[in-house]
């Protein structure tokens, strides 16, 4: 149970950090262009492996150029987080693309676009009725 705990604090605090860097520190021509935010961070039972989760705005150039730049600065954040983050070994760092955000983004899209065929089903049928 303390296990736990601790792996969600270190993960919740490496996810801080880490946000702080990209607002701060390693936004650099290396990242690219896209708008990136942390959305998790999945750290091992044993704090040797961070799993990054990005989430990345832009166009799709945008998005590869980004997380290129990210997987390139994996060596920085991983010193950076260990001058920060006070623990016995600095885990691996490893950037993952969260694409979550978008594929809920299209489920609404479609969900809004069936509810509007359906009132415009509806409507029609109403008239018909009326009409008759």
């Amino acid at each position: 149970m303390a296990e736990n705990r601790r792996v969600s604090r270190v993960a919740e605090l490496i996810k801080r950090e880490v946000s702080q860097m990209l607002l701060n520190g390693i936004k650099d021509d290396r990242v690219g262009t896209g708008m990136v935010s942390v959305t998790d961070v999945d750290v091992s039972g044993d704090l040797q492996h961070a799993k990054i989760f990005v989430s990345i705005y832009g166009t799709e150039e945008a998005k590869a150029a980004t997380m290129a730049g990210l997987k390139s600065a994996t060596g920085y954040v991983r010193s950076t987080l260990g001058s920060r983050v006070r623990l016995r070994r600095t885990p691996e760092v490893i950037f993952i693309e969260d694409r979550s955000l978008e594929r809920g983004t299209k489920v609404l899209s479609l969900l809004n676009q069936l509810q509007q065929e359906r009132s415009l089903e509806n409507r029609d049928e109403y008239e018909e009725d009326f009409l008759e």
